[in-house]
Parts: C-alpha cells; sequence; structure tokens
C-alpha cells in the first residue's frame, strides 16, 4: 500500500479493537492495551524506523486528541511503553529495530550463493516477523530454514507466519551459528564488525555471510544484489574457521 495508507489502516483497526472492546464492557484501560497492541503489530507494515513509529504511535496520539481518554487513569499511559519493551527487550537495543525483508529482496541469491553439500542449513539472525525467512525459502526450497529472534512477541508471530522454519527464541550473538551453510542478517551498520567475526569463527569454509543494505568492510564481498528499491545486498563467501585457525 502507497503511504499513508499502510497507517490508516493500522490506526483504523486499532480503533476498532478499542471500540469493540468497549461495546464488550471490557475496562478501558484493558481496551487502551488491546488496541495498542494491534498497532505494535502492525508496525510491520512501515517502510522505514519512522514511519513504523507513526503506525505505532498512532492510536494512543490520536486517543489522547479524541478526549475520551479523560477516563483513564494517568498510569494507563505507561502501556504503550510496556508494549513496546515487550516486543523490544532492553538486552536487544544494540541490535536492528524491527527492520523488515522487502519482498524480491533476494531474488537470484541462490544462483550466486549456492549451499555446501554438507550444510544445507540456513539461519536468520533477527529474523523479526519472518519476512527475510519467506524470502530465504523461496530461494532454497530444500534447505533447512532456521530462524532466530530475541523479542517473545515477534518470535511467536514469526512462527505462525513462516511454519516451514524453526523459529526459536534466542540472542543472535549467543546462539551457535557453526553448521550452517549461510546467514542472513539485516542489522545495523556497527553490528557488522561483530557479525564478521562471529560469522569467521563459527562457520566452515565455503559458508555465506549475506547482509541486506549494510556492508561489511572487513571482507571482500562475491556478489551485490539489489533490492527492488536499490538497496544492495552483500553476499560474502567466508573462509571460515578452519582456514582462520590454518593462518595462524
Amino acid at each position: 500500500m502507497m503511504w499513508p495508507l499502510p497507517a490508516l489502516a493500522a490506526w483504523g483497526l486499532a480503533w476498532a479493537t478499542y471500540l469493540t472492546l468497549g461495546a464488550l464492557h471490557v475496562p478501558a484501560v484493558a481496551g487502551m492495551a488491546g488496541a495498542s497492541a494491534v498497532g505494535a503489530v502492525l508496525m510491520v507494515w512501515g517502510t522505514t524506523p519512522w514511519r513504523r513509529v507513526f503506525i505505532a504511535a498512532g492510536f494512543p496520539m490520536s486517543l489522547i486528541a479524541s478526549g475520551l481518554a479523560g477516563n483513564l487513569p494517568a498510569w494507563a499511559w505507561l502501556l504503550p511503553l510496556a508494549l513496546l519493551v515487550l516486543l523490544y527487550p532492553m538486552s536487544s537495543w544494540r541490535d536492528a529495530p524491527l527492520f523488515p525483508t522487502p519482498a524480491g529482496a533476494l531474488a537470484g541469491l541462490a544462483a550466486l550463493a549456492p549451499l555446501p553439500a554438507d550444510r544445507m542449513a540456513i539461519v536468520d539472525a533477527g529474523c523479526g516477523v519472518g519476512d527475510g525467512l519467506r524470502e530465504l525459502h523461496r530461494e532454497y526450497p530444500a534447505a533447512r530454514i532456521d530462524g532466530l529472534e530475541w523479542s517473545w512477541p515477534l518470535r511467536l508471530v514469526c512462527a505462525w507466519r513462516c511454519r516451514f522454519a524453526r523459529v526459536r527464541r534466542a540472542d543472535i550473538w549467543t546462539a551457535d551459528w557453526s553448521g550452517y551453510g549461510m546467514v542472513y542478517l539485516f542489522q545495523r551498520p556497527e553490528s557488522m564488525p561483530r557479525a564478521v567475526a562471529k560469522a569467521t569463527q563459527e562457520l566452515g569454509d565455503g559458508a555465506w555471510l549475506v547482509s541486506l543494505e549494510f556492508e561489511a568492510r572487513d571482507l571482500e564481498p562475491r556478489h551485490v544484489l539489489r533490492c527492488p528499491d536499490g538497496r544492495p545486498v552483500w553476499v560474502y563467501s567466508l573462509p571460515g574457521r578452519d582456514r582462520a585457525h590454518n593462518s595462524r
């Protein structure tokens, strides 16, 4: 949907939730919490960080402006903040927020980055609600697809959307990446050196590291794809732990 239709649709659904719960005589605080949760989940419709913020904040702000919030206790306005903490626990604030992988972003990846025969497995480190998993499954239908996500609400949504994958709640930096033929990331620039160090240490020779948008400056890319919106997809072939050990 063209912007701002995603925001308008999300706000409308949040308000419909609030009014429906009110008609069912659900307490106003619980109705606000439910409607705010709808807005938080529908952040995935935003294509930029600020648009996702607008989508999530639209219902609480419009409720204030409407004057209908007068009968809510003051502490009720902490509920949207609590929902945000549930979606993004403080321990994950150093990593990327919810950045969905665009549709078609990984088109052609399988032809350029074949998986090693003994490691037909891929992990999306920070899978969010599963957009990257869907792209990876389309490119590698025979591979085992795993997702790692620290936020338990996002993990539940992802597992529901991506039943073909094994999605588990885990810290991407402490989870074991060994045994995978490919690690896919859509993180942030400052996370890339850490990702390169972990991948080089744990992945075997010939494994792939794929990063949407953000370059791993310590590695030489084997290929660079382009998303439909023009953003790069960096494809790296890793020397892996065996070669790194031999070079010492």
